[in-house]
């Protein structure tokens, strides 16, 4: 199903191709090519070198760079130089626009101040018959939850093609249901945008976030909610597919805004998981 399209937050380029632009550039990181680049390449920097495991799926936070952004890039730092993965299935909750189901965009392209990133219409295609999946574009032209996991996907892969999908009022059911057709093989990689607590104090945002953590390296996606994660929705949908295929993740990093960049009374938790397939594709 096709719902409204807001034609004042998109465009059409030269070739008539239809971009959605940027929402958060110049707030949530930096809005200058040149500056981004170096922004996400410090971050890069400072996280150690990545194992040769290749990730099939990555749960990356998305906040502002200044606050996730470290842990944001454990998790992509395992991508770079993986040229074998050209699509990406991205997915996070629909924070400012109610969405029933799990809305995917109409446009071609998704743009950052580092270029463009192709929709990949041909993987739509494949989930559009599932009855909560509309077709939407007002859902993602103000959210941020997919639009901060590009340029770290941008500077890690170089081209790719993205699945962008919002979650809204949807259960765990359905975003495994939606993944388990988009799954493909070693081209495909998986990327759920969540943040973890939010708004309580130091020490108690560490309990919850390690309780978190702990439910999700057990595959634990029933005790999940939104007092756990922003993106619960879209994290427990891809523990009941990934542990349908065997795999299981494991934790790159875990903090909150009190150890990156913001005061300890009222903190926001991240944390960074990798899944790796190790037995064959289903």
């Amino acid at each position: 199903m096709v719902i409204g399209r807001d034609r004042g937050k998109m465009r059409a380029d030269l070739r008539g191709t239809t971009v959605r632009p940027p929402a958060v550039a110049g707030r949530f990181y930096a809005g200058d090519p040149a500056r981004l680049r170096t922004q996400v390449s410090d971050l890069f920097a400072d996280v150690a070198a990545s194992s040769n495991v290749i990730p099939k799926a990555l749960i990356a936070p998305h906040a502002g760079y200044v606050y996730s952004g470290r842990v944001a890039a454990a998790a992509f730092a395992a991508l770079r130089d993986r040229q074998t993965i050209t699509r990406v299935v991205l997915i996070g909750p629909a924070h400012y626009v109610r969405v029933p189901g799990i809305a995917a965009p109409t446009v071609d392209a998704f743009e950052t101040p580092l270029d463009h990133v192709p929709v990949d219409a041909e993987a739509l295609s494949e989930i559009a018959d599932l009855q909560f999946v509309i077709r939407a574009d007002t859902p993602h032209a103000p959210e941020h939850s997919l639009e901060v996991e590009l340029p770290f996907l941008q500077a890690a892969l170089g081209s790719f093609q993205a699945v962008p999908l919002l979650v809204g009022d949807a259960a765990p059911q359905d975003v495994a249901d939606a993944l388990r057709r988009l799954w493909g093989g070693s081209e495909t990689l998986i990327v759920v945008s969540s943040d973890l607590s939010h708004y309580h104090s130091y020490e108690i945002a560490r309990r919850l976030d390690f309780a978190t953590a702990a439910a999700i390296e057990h595959g634990d996606w029933s005790s999940l909610g939104p007092n756990q994660a922003c993106g619960c929705t879209a994290v427990a949908g891809l523990l009941i597919e990934a542990e349908r295929r065997g795999i299981k993740a494991r934790r790159l990093s875990l903090c909150n805004s009190g150890d990156t960049a913001g005061s300890r009374d009222r903190v926001v938790g991240y944390g960074a998981w990798m899944f790796a397939q190790t037995s064959p594709q289903k």
